[in-house]
């Protein structure tokens, strides 16, 4: 019996070293940022740049193309969730969830927030566009040096959107400020 038991504690030993060992980072990891102030939480998947051109016109190698509708992130949509009611982009949003959706261009984007939650990616945004909460635009700020990797951050007053060589900021107010 006891070389029984020391036989099974080897063997889940092992297995359990082996699992470990097997376990990458995920290539876009799920990031939680919030603001300072904890009224703004959002979740998004993190891709990185490694090389790639990142926003692009229609026919070109870009990763996302100008004017199509983006997940904003990797994987699952990203989320926006507000604490209380604000105005975002200068459009009044009550406190809850909601879907990111943008539409990346060269010198300007389009920041929408969907009710539709559980979305991944942005494949269905036809059919949950009627969803739309706001619709807004944000000029596009470019970069001195690309930034690697997605950055979402939310402040107590805005949601700004950086990767490789652009920047948006979408102004947040709390509602009645």
């Amino acid at each position: 019996m006891k070389k029984f038991s020391a036989f099974i504690l080897l063997l889940l030993t092992t297995l359990t070293v082996a699992m470990a060992q097997g376990q990458k980072a995920p290539a876009s990891p799920r990031i939680t940022a919030e603001s300072p102030n904890k009224n703004i939480k959002v979740v998004y998947g993190q891709p990185s740049k490694r090389g790639r051109v990142i926003f692009g016109p229609e026919g070109s190698a870009s990763l996302e193309k100008y004017g199509k509708p983006w997940r904003t992130g990797a994987n699952e949509a990203t989320e926006v969730t507000f604490k209380n009611d604000v105005m975002f982009g200068g459009k009044h949003v009550k406190a809850g969830t909601y879907t990111l959706v943008t539409f990346p261009g060269e010198k300007e984007w389009g920041v929408v927030l969907n009710s539709t939650l559980g979305q991944w990616g942005a494949y269905e945004y036809e059919k949950n566009k009627a969803n739309n909460v706001v619709d807004v635009k944000a000029k596009v700020s470019s970069n001195k040096t690309p930034i690697e990797k997605l950055t979402i951050t939310p402040a107590n007053n805005s949601i700004a959107i950086a990767w490789d060589n652009m920047t948006v900021s979408i102004p947040v107010m709390d509602h009645g400020k």
